[in-house]
């Protein structure tokens, strides 16, 4: 897996390459110039390797489908929680966009079910699909509801669709940040709870602690008034 158009010299790959005699700065240069089309995404490259000959040739392969999902978004990263926290809402024809790019190396049976795959792959990542979560977009493809966008393959989004698509999604974000101060004020909540009641606790368990404070005063008549001890040897002396 390389950065498209900026693969760096590793240890990784020179460990591999090195002892077969390869120019380890020609294989970058030439990799690089191979993904240049893929910049700003990861890339898998295989390099088929002539040690005799001391050749190489590279092949790269199709990117992942979550990075040509967030390439389409313009982000760098998923949802760290897509449960919670949603990265972007992109419309039928973008799935579909990136389905055609991956179609060829999936084990989807056609398409439409190439096209499914793209919109679950949207779920772990944080991403919308037309205003829905992926496995609700996943039903509505079953049922027919954008077989006419799947069959023509279609892949531009319209002006108009991408303003109420981004509209939403503002919406969406709005929502997102409302929870995570109510979640961050309840917190503070509770934390200011404990430490008001560990000085409470602190204050009880140390007034228990001190010498003689809990002590019981003696009832009048149970004290024993001893006699001194050299009264008691005189005594013993006598006898």
């Amino acid at each position: 897996m390389v950065d498209g158009g900026e693969m760096k010299p590793g240890p990784t790959v020179a460990q591999k390459i090195g002892p077969l005699g390869i120019n380890m700065g020609k294989v970058i240069s030439e990799v690089n110039q191979a993904t240049q089309e893929f910049k700003g995404i990861k890339v898998p490259v295989s390099l088929d390797v002539d040690p005799k000959a001391k050749t190489f040739k590279v092949e790269v392969s199709s990117p992942p489908t979550s990075e040509l999902l967030k390439k389409e978004l313009g982000a760098e990263k998923g949802s760290g929680d897509h449960k919670k926290n949603k990265i972007g809402n992109i419309s039928i024809e973008t799935a579909i966009k990136v389905a055609k790019t991956k179609h060829s190396g999936m084990l989807a049976k056609d398409f439409k079910s190439a096209v499914k795959s793209v919109v679950g792959s949207c779920v772990s990542l944080g991403i919308l699909v037309e205003n829905k979560l992926g496995t609700e977009l996943e039903r509505d493809i079953e049922k027919g509801l954008f077989d006419s966008e799947i069959k023509a393959q279609k892949t531009d989004t319209s002006a108009d669709k991408k303003a109420k698509l981004e509209a939403y999604y503002q919406e969406v974000i709005k929502n997102q940040e409302a929870l995570k101060k109510a979640e961050e004020a309840a917190k503070a909540a509770e934390e200011a709870a404990k430490a008001a009641a560990t000085p409470a606790a602190t204050t009880g368990a140390a007034a228990a602690a001190t010498p003689g404070a809990a002590a019981t005063p003696a009832k009048p008549g149970e004290v024993k008034k001893e006699e001194p001890k050299a009264a008691k040897g005189k005594e013993a002396a006598k006898k």
